[in-house]
């Protein structure tokens, strides 16, 4: 075999190691629209929250959308780096009008839900293609959930007491607006 069909052979064989698996690549990018969705979805409610005055909530939001924009990137780059291609979706626009901050809480946690949801079927797929890094991988995801959904109900639990007393929903978009304050300066909040 000459030079040039070895090189061939290697590379073609290195290629095949480090190709996603298509089911594993396809769960992952239907995981990027959802990681997309979300981000959309919470800038449609920071919107909604900023032009009805609630400014902490807004704030909160549009950092929550940023970070769910941020796993999105973490899902591109992991597929193209394992030797997929990642594929960014088009969105469909999300729900721009709401109720109440009680509705967008109640729309979050729902949504924070099914993304767990969907984070558990792209591991399963995992665990079925045998692909065990991809696997590893996805536990980061995992874990980000316990946080999102905790965050969730604990924002619903603090809304419920409040019911609707303005003073209330003052104090709480004030408090809101304090804890994204203290996560953009590095400190802990919610």
């Amino acid at each position: 075999m000459n030079t040039e069909a070895t090189e061939s052979v290697i590379f073609e064989t290195i290629k095949l190691i480090t190709m996603m698996n298509k089911k594993v690549e396809k769960a992952l990018n239907d995981q990027i629209r959802v990681e997309a969705e979300s981000s959309q979805a919470y800038l449609a409610m920071a919107c909604w929250a900023e032009i009805h005055g609630f400014s902490g909530t807004a704030a909160f939001l549009y950092r929550h959308s940023d970070e769910e924009r941020l796993h999105m990137l973490k899902l591109v780059h992991f597929v193209n780096d394992r030797g997929g291609q990642a594929v960014i979706p088009e969105l469909k626009q999300p729900s721009r009008t709401y109720k109440s901050l009680n509705a967008i809480f109640q729309a979050l946690h729902d949504h924070e839900v099914r993304v767990t949801a969907e984070i558990n079927s792209v591991v399963d797929t995992c665990l079925k293609e045998k692909d065990y890094t991809t696997h590893n991988f996805m536990q980061w995801y995992v874990s980000e959930q316990i946080e999102e959904e905790t965050l969730a109900r604990n924002i619903l639990d603090k809304l419920k007491l409040i019911g609707s007393d303005k003073g209330g929903l003052y104090i709480f978009d004030r408090d809101l607006e304090s804890t994204n304050a203290a996560l953009e300066g590095g400190g802990k909040g919610a």
